[in-house]
């Protein structure tokens, strides 16, 4: 990295600060740049990246690697920046501010367990885990949804929208009966907005934000919250 790029990297975390600043390293007629993206995500966690700005960036040359800041925290990738960078295919620059530690990581196969992941909107959530769990149980890739921070609570109703395009169908109101049957609950909602896998032997696994993705009994309060079950038809 070119050190007019770091500086600049160090001037969007200073500028940024207590957020996370995100950007992206360009080539722009055979010269390293910098370009300052916005963070679109609420609350302070981690950081969402506009598609906008990303195609803005591409059309000025070619995007080489990501840039975001772990502001008052070490620069050590967390799970979801070991998940997303190995969905962009690019290196991943972090940088710890104030502490001005920089650390790079690069996509090397990475998979996040499916038991014991750290939740993070988009990257690591209830829907991501069932995306990964068809992945890997199934061979099977289910189509992913754009979905932006809180959804539900401004009423979008993502899940009973989507879940025919994703290839599944409801097979029941509250019963899952097939090791992979998806549960849609409503978990202080309006909408559903919570998703588990039915595992067999009355077990589900899900991933409640706030929390690591676990297996739970598939019972009392869970079913008590479940407003249809889902079976993948293809």
């Amino acid at each position: 990295m070119e050190s007019e790029t770091l500086r600049a990297i160090r001037e969007h975390a200073t500028a940024d600060y207590p957020r996370e600043a995100c950007g992206l390293i360009v080539v722009v007629k055979g010269r390293e740049r910098y370009v300052p993206c916005r963070n679109v995500a609420v609350g302070s966690e981690h950081f969402v990246l506009p598609a906008a700005d990303y195609a803005a960036a591409e059309d000025m040359g070619e995007v080489i690697a990501v840039v975001h800041s772990h502001p008052d925290f070490p620069a050590e990738a967390s799970q979801a920046d070991l998940v997303a960078c190995e969905a962009s295919g690019l290196p991943w620059h972090i940088l710890s501010w104030p502490a001005d530690d920089l650390r790079t990581i690069e996509p090397s196969g990475y998979e996040a367990p499916l038991v014991g992941r750290r939740f993070a909107h988009g990257v690591l959530d209830c829907y991501s885990l069932v995306r990964d769990w068809y992945r890997r149980e199934r061979g099977i890739d289910l189509k992913d949804f754009s979905r932006r921070d809180d959804w539900w609570k401004s009423g979008e109703d993502l899940y009973m929208q989507h879940y025919g395009e994703a290839g599944f169908a409801v097979v029941s109101q509250d019963l899952p009966e097939q090791v992979g049957d998806v549960i849609l609950m409503q978990l202080r909602s309006e909408v559903v907005n919570h998703a588990g896998i039915y595992i067999g032997n009355g077990q589900m696994l899900h991933h409640v934000h706030g929390r690591l993705s676990t297996r739970d009994v598939y019972g009392g309060y869970w079913q008590e919250i479940t407003r249809c079950v889902l079976r993948y038809r293809g």
